[in-house]
């Protein structure tokens, strides 16, 4: 911003970062709570829903303490889960795991196959029926600070710089959006969210974050062979030993698949190729046969918040509060954390609400970190707290046996032989040397049911004003290629799962590393996994990024 162009200001009651199922739920429960509470709701993405890829499966949990007659109000929950299985894989064949020994939590009955996308398109027209604001096509970009340091603020729709960051003729220097209250509710690794945990150091006593990688494509498959409600999770191949993580495919409406594969960033093996595991995967003959004669038809990537309960960071700060998948709220054995976000957005707008009844502002919202620690998302994460650890530290085959056995104890007795186990680093310090690894042949895509990413980012919609700043953002230009080239073989050019980042080599001239941005889906990938913690991911301009189609 310069001089001349002065931003303008708007003052709010309440001011909501992000519209997915925690920002919304805050947002409806404010004005549910009070209608004459000001309540303003930014997202980045073009439109609400833009960068949520469709296919998740939803305990409705949060949507029946929310809006309890959301039957009549006609949410899109069309599909309830009608049977549930998990496989272990092995290169050609498979096993499917008894039900027996699963311990009841992970039981889908009663939960739907939704499309998270239109799940939240349908809870903004709620919202807006109610009195909120919301402004798609807003990215935040800076925080807003008070005299005392608390947060009063964002600064939202600065458009019109130039690639080097200087205003360009178009520039439009955005406008600080006030409120007595701010509300992160970015997901995963959001840049804002990130920054209020550094200055107010809301890590401090906690445990570091974990993080998977999940890449996921909708398919429409032969009629035939699609069962609406079928749940498929597998373990083992193609991952194996390099890495931990396991597949979903559920059985949506209009004979749809969402298919996927999430990969635990805590591997070692810096050779590891996310998302050519994911390609081969679909190779597997039990998936080949159900892909057979289908197309895809949708692709992207986000990264998953696995830390759990150890990895909740202190989420209140002066001036508002992280919700959902900004702290980390995902129950990571049941593979959801759409129910979390939505309570978590409920019990923040309820302490907001308080405190602004009550003539306070710009505090902390104390009464919303103890509902999310001692309520039902606490209790809910709690059961579930030694699987990751356990996972990571012993392998699969043991988190099969011991995490079962934990989360059965936990259920029936509020007990664990194993106490409450540690996550002992970050995923990026978990990378090892290359030189320690053989590199991974993987198999070329076919084309037919496995592509190279470039073909699969068309499919992301995915689009970046050129012209603009890069928003991935070196924090020193040379370490890739002095730093991580050499010892980690440069890891960002396999991590990512749009081709963002490459090593271009030239005869007669040094090796150079080159950013993509234009490509990125907003996973987040590279500024978790990168081993020296060099890339920073910033929110680009408004609207831009993918812009997942309503399915």
């Amino acid at each position: 911003m310069t001089e001349q162009t002065p931003r303008e200001q708007m003052e709010y009651d309440v001011v909501i970062v992000g519209a997915g199922p925690s920002g919304l739920s805050a947002a409806i429960r404010l004005k549910q709570l009070d209608p004459d509470l000001s309540v303003v709701l930014l997202e980045k993405g073009s439109e609400v829903g833009a960068h949520i890829l469709s296919g998740a499966v939803l305990d409705p949990v949060g949507l029946n303490a929310l809006i309890p007659d959301w039957k009549e109000k006609g949410a899109p929950l069309n599909t309830p889960v009608t049977e549930d299985h998990f496989f272990l894989l092995t290169p050609a064949g498979q096993t499917m795991l008894p039900s027996w020994p699963v311990p009841k939590l992970m039981d889908n009955h009663g939960n739907y196959v939704v499309s998270m996308g239109n799940v939240c398109r349908w809870l903004a027209t709620q919202a807006e029926e109610l009195g909120v604001e919301i402004f798609p096509g807003m990215a935040c970009s800076e925080l807003v600070y008070g005299e005392k340091g608390e947060v009063r603020g964002v600064v939202a729709g600065e458009f019109g710089k130039n690639a080097d960051g200087t205003p360009g003729p178009n520039y439009e220097p955005g406008m600080e959006l006030l409120g007595k209250y701010v509300l992160l509710a970015e997901g995963v690794r959001g840049s804002l969210s990130k920054q209020v945990m550094e200055k107010f150091d809301l890590r401090k006593g906690y445990g570091p974050q974990k993080y998977g990688l999940g890449m996921k494509e909708i398919w429409e498959i032969d009629p035939a062979k699609h069962k609406p409600g079928r749940i498929w999770h597998t373990m083992g191949w193609p991952l194996g030993k390099n890495a931990g993580g396991g597949s979903f495919i559920y059985h949506a409406e209009n004979n749809q698949v969402f298919i996927g594969l999430v990969v635990h960033l805590n591997y070692e093996n810096p050779h590891l190729y996310p998302y050519q595991e994911f390609q081969r995967f679909k190779h597997h003959p039990m998936v080949a046969e159900l892909l057979k004669g289908g197309k895809r038809v949708a692709y992207g990537a986000r990264a998953i918040s696995e830390g759990g309960y150890q990895s909740l960071p202190k989420m209140v700060f002066p001036g508002g509060a992280l919700l959902g998948c900004s702290a980390g709220m995902v129950n990571v054995p049941r593979i959801k954390g759409n129910h979390n976000a939505m309570l978590s957005g409920k019990a923040a707008a309820e302490a907001a609400h308080a405190a602004i009844k009550a003539g306070r502002q710009s505090d902390e919202l104390s009464d919303y970190e103890q509902s999310v620690r001692k309520g039902p998302i606490g209790q809910d994460l709690w059961k579930v707290r030694n699987v990751k650890p356990i996972w990571s530290h012993l392998g699969l085959y043991a988190s099969m046996a011991l995490g079962g056995l934990d989360m059965w104890t936990n259920s029936l007795f509020n007990f664990s032989f194993f106490g409450t186990m540690k996550h002992h680093q970050t995923d990026a310090a978990d990378t090892k040397p290359a030189r320690d690894f053989a590199p991974i042949d993987y198999p070329k895509p076919d084309g037919v049911l496995s592509f190279d990413r470039l073909t699969n980012v068309a499919f992301s919609f995915t689009n970046h004003e050129e012209s603009q700043p890069a928003h991935l953002r070196l924090k020193d230009p040379t370490i890739p290629i002095a730093v991580n080239l050499p010892k980690y073989a440069e890891p960002a050019q396999r991590y990512c799962p749009a081709g963002v980042y490459e090593v271009v080599s030239e005869a007669g001239r040094d090796p150079r590393f080159v950013i993509n941005f234009q490509n990125c889906v907003h996973c987040k990938t590279c500024d978790i996994k990168d081993p020296s913690q060099n890339i920073d991911w910033t929110t680009p301009q408004g609207g831009d990024g993918p812009n997942y189609p309503n399915m």
